[in-house]
């Protein structure tokens, strides 16, 4: 025992922790490590904070699906945040546009969580009208084109139950005046509090509002909110079938 461990001072019961751990078989099916995909861990070593607050929103996305059958993602970079909300559904189909994003969870992640499936799929394309009964959508909206939001929106409500619900976020514009040159220049419809609802509550007969500050979901005054979640339910099915 004392080949692995530095010093001989500490207990055996603290010694027997690690020990513990190192001979679980829950760890058996992560190998060597889970590796994170190169633009998570290009945030992990430059600005670690980034980490920790994509895992705060999804962690609220995660709360409020919980339970849910079957859940469609839109945008899911890497899958880190997939995995957060994969731990209260039963089923995530975890999509995005970008082929080396989908690429990289096929090849990282394939075995290792067993109730995600990675497809590569454009929502302005078409809808994925499997009936999902949950959806969430974490800073994609803000990089679509005003004059193809109706269609994501569309197509988004197109993919969901009749009761289903979407969990919509994004930088808020007010937001936008401490926004690096590089996040400006791909924040092409950040919107404020109100316009998120407005925006909404034409595709969702309820909208509920949160502001989020760092990792802090609140209900607070929106035009302070660096971050906007938009928990929307009951589709207007009826526009999709226009």
């Amino acid at each position: 025992m004392e080949e692995i461990f530095f010093g001989t001072a500490s207990s055996t019961t603290a010694k027997n922790v690690y020990l513990h751990q190192e001979a679980s078989s829950e760890f058996e099916k992560f190998g060597e490590g889970f590796q994170l995909g190169p633009y998570n861990t290009r945030h992990l070593l430059s600005d670690p904070r980034r980490i920790g607050f994509m895992i705060a929103r999804h962690k609220f996305v995660a709360k409020m699906l919980h339970g849910y059958n079957n859940v469609l993602e839109i945008g899911c970079q890497e899958g880190l945040g997939s995995i957060v909300v994969s731990q209260e559904v039963n089923h995530v189909v975890a999509t995005d546009f970008y082929r080396p994003h989908i690429e990289s969870c096929l090849s990282r992640l394939t075995g290792i969580v067993s109730n995600i499936e990675f497809r590569g799929h454009d929502i302005i394309d078409a809808p994925i009208p499997e009936n999902f009964d949950g959806a969430f959508s974490m800073d994609v909206i803000e990089h679509i084109e005003p004059a193809q939001e109706d269609r994501f929106m569309t197509n988004v409500v197109a993919s969901l139950s009749e009761h289903g619900v979407l969990v919509l976020g994004a930088p808020s514009l007010e937001s936008q005046q401490y926004a690096s040159a590089a996040s400006k220049a791909g924040h092409i419809n950040c919107k404020s509090g109100e316009d998120m609802r407005t925006f909404c509550n034409r595709f969702f007969h309820k909208v509920f509002m949160f502001g989020m500050n760092d990792e802090v979901v609140h209900t607070g005054y929106l035009p302070m909110a660096h971050y906007l979640i938009a928990l929307c339910v009951y589709p207007k099915k009826e526009l999709a079938e226009q």
